[in-house]
């Protein structure tokens, strides 16, 4: 089975419908599969659903998607860093449902692993847990969570072999193994494809047998938020 393709656009050929179900990794502005969001923008896939754990900047990540109003609801942690998103969801244009960090993944982990739900003390008592089952073991409280199953998962790793065993850097390993797991089809960006056999096996986050394809392209290295001391 073929699993390297030339370029965002050929690896989502034949993948992308009007209101299906994405689960894309990274967090904030580190490990975000920019090139597949691109893709899908040029794509003009509309009426999506997206777990994230946030929608990028206006200009950058899942941002571009809420400008031109292909995305119809996000599950996400964090919004605070996008102006748009913000506003869309005041205004009653964009449907929000918010997750805990450690909830979301580990909703995404449940469904890459069959797990249709899970309980958890996260939540109780807020929001959070309304109109949720709630169970008590061992006399405290939990609400029932459950698993994320995407239609597609978009990630992007540091390094891949010819076989899809994915390598991350650092913060981008937090939410893009999850997402990997929990979509039918996994496509993976990565800065570098190297022959199999070349990794370390004790060295891979991420097994290829859930990455159904992989690109390698250049990605922009943005900081979301520049602090530097005063001169």
């Amino acid at each position: 089975m073929q699993k390297i393709y030339s370029s965002a656009t050929d690896a989502l050929d034949g993948l992308l419908t009007d209101g299906m179900f994405i689960a894309a990794g990274g967090f904030g502005l580190c490990g975000i599969p920019e090139l597949l969001l691109q893709a899908i923008k040029e794509a003009g896939t509309k009426d999506l659903t997206f777990a994230s754990n946030n929608a990028g900047v206006d200009d950058f990540g899942i941002g571009i998607l809420l400008q031109t109003r292909q995305v119809k609801k996000m599950i996400s942690s964090y919004v605070g860093e996008n102006a748009e998103f913000m506003r869309q969801y005041l205004s009653g244009e964009l449907e929000l449902e918010f997750n805990p960090q450690g909830t979301l993944a580990e909703r995404m982990r449940a469904g890459g692993c069959g797990i249709p739900g899970f309980y958890t003390k996260t939540g109780v008592g807020t929001q959070i847990a309304e109109g949720k089952e709630h169970k008590d073991f061992d006399g405290e409280t939990y609400i029932l969570e459950r698993g994320i199953f995407a239609d597609l998962a978009i990630v992007k790793a540091w390094k891949a072999d010819e076989t899809g065993n994915l390598i991350f850097r650092k913060t981008a390993r937090n939410f893009n193994p999850p997402a990997a797991m929990c979509g039918k089809v996994c496509v993976a960006e990565v800065e570098e494809i190297v022959p199999t056999g070349s990794l370390d096996p004790d060295h891979i986050h991420l097994p290829g047998i859930y990455v159904h394809r992989l690109i390698q392209g250049e990605h922009e290295k943005r900081i979301e938020q520049r602090t530097v001391r005063e001169g």
